[in-house]
């Protein structure tokens, strides 16, 4: 279902899917990749994500960050893109037959430069998943007690996968790290596994079935 949600001044656009039935669901919020390089909610990994979290009988909701598509406002160099994801989160509990305490935050790769500080701010996000993400600074998570999953392919051209499993090593449990070999920072034509992945992680700490 196509929804608009406020921020602030600006006016955002986005999709929620909530699964048949009565509820409570668990919600993930899913936040796409770089504005500027063509990064919408309509990009082929964030929509992979979501069709596994419906799979799962788990809400989605994915948008537009500001400028893109018919948002409002204007490309704010990841930290207004985090007011950004605060409002999705705000509009997405507050629905029908969505639980509030049992949300989640997923991004990926410029997305999760913003699910990552958010998810560490605001404890509305019980667990966070990052796709070929970027952990900036590389110390955020070092203290971040929630789950976590990252997930990031070999042949990341953006990403250095064994740097990235360094990073992950000084972060607390619960965590959750998946290298997918021979994949790029695009996932095409590995979307799905990794989607799956993904679903599996929100299914494990939000609904509670491993």
């Amino acid at each position: 279902m196509k929804i608009e949600f406020p921020c602030g001044d600006i006016t955002l656009e986005g999709m929620i899917s909530v699964p048949d039935g009565p509820g409570p669901f668990p919600l993930v919020v899913v936040c796409h990749p770089h504005p500027l390089y063509g990064g919408s909610m309509h990009n082929n990994v964030v929509d992979a994500v979501c069709s596994s979290l419906g799979e799962k009988e788990i809400a989605w909701l994915k948008f537009n960050f500001r400028g893109v598509g018919r948002s409002g406002g204007k490309f704010g160099d990841g930290i207004g893109e985090k007011d950004d994801a605060r409002a999705a989160i705000s509009f997405g509990e507050g629905q029908a037959r969505i639980d509030p305490g049992k949300i989640g935050l997923s991004g990926y790769s410029f997305g999760s430069i913003v699910a990552f500080p958010v998810a560490v701010e605001d404890g509305r996000v019980k667990a966070v998943g990052g796709i070929a993400p970027f952990v900036q600074p590389e110390n955020l998570l070092n203290q971040y007690t929630r789950p976590k999953l990252l997930v990031c392919g070999t042949q990341d051209e953006f990403v250095n996968c064994k740097a990235l499993e360094k990073v992950v090593q000084e972060m607390p449990e619960p965590k959750e790290i998946a290298l997918y070999p021979g994949v790029d920072h695009f996932w095409s034509g590995a979307e799905d596994a990794m989607a799956e992945r993904v679903a599996q992680f929100f299914r494990k700490y939000l609904v509670g079935v491993k």
